[in-house]
């Protein structure tokens, strides 16, 4: 237990994630850069945390059990509006990633990623204004990915209708959906 001074000195961050070892190795390694972790593995545990002790950091992971991190953004931010919340996934596409800033979060990153790259795409320390731009264009897989993201995403996760929207059979979407993104 740390007293009251080393927490007064630290940044506050909540680490959402199911993944209970990614969690916990994740959460050390951040609290070894400086910052004091609450740690949650689902939206319900995560809201209580926020609320109790708003957090001026937030990494959330964008599939918490089945369920959208996506959907706790608004919910960080309506308990505290300065909190830089960063969305990080195994599941990366660009539907989802802009999905994720328009709701509130700072920044988005792939898994994997380590605890450098986080906190410096929470504190736009590794911000490079000029990115250089992949002149290769995505492959069929990659953009077929891509529009299921985007799908999903407008469907708000259900795929069912995802599934309908598509025009594809359910199991066969739950199938595209269970691998893991397709290389670019």
């Amino acid at each position: 237990m740390m007293d009251t001074t080393e927490r007064n000195d630290r940044s506050s961050l909540l680490l959402v994630d199911d993944d209970a070892t990614f969690c916990r190795v994740l959460g050390l390694a951040l609290h070894r850069r400086g910052f004091t972790v609450a740690t949650a593995s689902d939206s319900a545990t995560a809201v209580q945390l926020a609320a109790a002790d708003p957090p001026e950091y937030a990494v959330v992971d964008l599939n918490l059990a089945g369920d959208s991190g996506l959907l706790l953004i608004p919910k960080l931010l309506a308990l505290e509006p300065a909190t830089h919340i960063m969305v990080l996934t195994g599941y990366a596409s660009i539907a989802t990633a802009v999905e994720a800033i328009k709701l509130g979060a700072v920044n988005y990153l792939p898994k994997p990623a380590d605890a450098d790259q986080i906190v410096a795409a929470l504190t736009g320390s590794g911000r490079d204004a000029l990115m250089p731009v992949n002149a290769r264009p995505l492959s069929v897989n990659r953009l077929e990915w891509e529009h299921i993201q985007r799908v999903l995403c407008d469907n708000s996760g259900n795929i069912s209708a995802t599934a309908r929207q598509l025009n594809m059979h359910r199991r066969t979407l739950q199938r595209k959906l269970a691998k893991h993104p397709v290389k670019s």
